[in-house]
């Protein structure tokens, strides 16, 4: 009898998850794409869990638009050099750890970004470089060391007259973490949650396999050089093979380094992986504006994250205890 019970018990668990499966939507959220991936029982449940994420996804950008002047990220910004601006908690620790991320970092990251003068154009309508007098003025209102927190009564200000912060460079990543987060508080055992290249993924796929995310190659977007296993963590590329601009043989990226104001050069891009997608937004930025040789060192002194990084040579560099599996020909 005890036998009989084991068996239809072991019977009822292959049934359970050959019952699952997996549900996708995709749709336009935060201005970029997003493709939202849940396992689940059946299709009602998949479409809840989905409307779930959505409706989070939506919360997010409402609390960090800085286009949206009823969000408090415009309040901040209009109080520049007048007043501290009281904010949410959830708003605050995000301005916060971007702000650590920044000294950490030495600069290379920094949400005043969007104070910078959109001096160059990667629509096609520049026909020169601009002057370095042009450049160094751009960037006069951007610096990490003038946003001032008073963590006790949760006010943020923005020490200079014309000072903007923005989350563009990690505002999608943490939309991803925090839908990610909801979903596996009501019991969604996997998922991924893509912004735009901004991933987060858990679990395995219904078969037992596990998700696999493919590195593209930036010089041949229909081409991939290695697929790589994601299992409980976040992966994001930054990369210059869409938007760029060249003079002089030099090709410049749209991805910017907010303390000279030059975009960055030699690379073509950086995918970073770790345990979040906020962390691993923030730093495939960094990195790209860094360089091979110093976005490499960088990595390998923190724990628990990874990198692979393309120059515009097309060469290939990895951080520390990365094994790339070569895709199929």
């Amino acid at each position: 009898m005890k036998k009989l019970l084991l068996t239809f018990f072991a019977y009822l668990v292959v049934l359970n998850l050959s019952a699952q499966q997996t549900y996708k939507r995709t749709l336009k959220l935060m201005g970029c794409r997003f493709d939202i991936t849940v396992v689940a029982g059946n299709q009602a449940l998949g479409n809840e869990y989905i409307d779930l994420a959505i409706a989070e996804i939506t919360r997010i950008e409402k609390l960090t638009s800085e286009w949206d002047s009823e969000s408090q990220t415009s309040a901040i910004n209009r109080n520049a050099g007048i007043c501290p601006v009281k904010v949410d908690n959830e708003l605050f620790d995000l301005i916060e750890r971007a702000t650590k991320i920044s000294k950490l970092t030495d600069g290379a990251f920094d949400i005043s970004f969007a104070a910078m003068d959109k001096i160059w154009k990667f629509d096609g309508s520049m026909t020169e470089k601009p002057l370095d007098e042009e450049i160094k003025k751009s960037v006069a209102k951007v610096g990490y060391q003038n946003i001032l927190l008073d963590k006790e009564n949760s006010t943020v200000f923005l020490k200079l007259e014309g000072m903007k912060i923005g989350f563009g460079a990690i505002g999608k990543g943490y939309a991803a973490d925090k839908a990610k987060a909801l979903l596996t508080g009501r019991g969604v055992t996997a998922g991924i949650i893509n912004a735009s290249g901004d991933l987060n993924a858990w679990g395995k796929q219904p078969d037992g396999r596990d998700w696999m995310v493919a590195i593209t190659n930036p010089l041949n977007k229909a081409k991939v050089f290695a697929w790589l296993p994601v299992y409980n963590g976040a992966v994001v590329t930054s990369g210059n093979y869409e938007k760029y601009v060249v003079f002089d043989n030099t090709r410049y990226s749209h991805i910017i380094d907010p303390r000279t104001g030059y975009p960055g050069t030699g690379v073509e891009s950086v995918t970073i992986f770790t345990s979040n997608a906020e962390l691993a937004d923030a730093l495939a930025t960094s990195v790209f504006v860094m360089g091979v040789e110093t976005g490499l060192n960088f990595i390998n002194q923190l724990k628990g994250v990874e990198c692979i990084l393309v120059d515009d040579k097309n060469k290939i560099y990895t951080s520390e205890n990365i094994n790339l599996n070569q895709p199929e020909k």
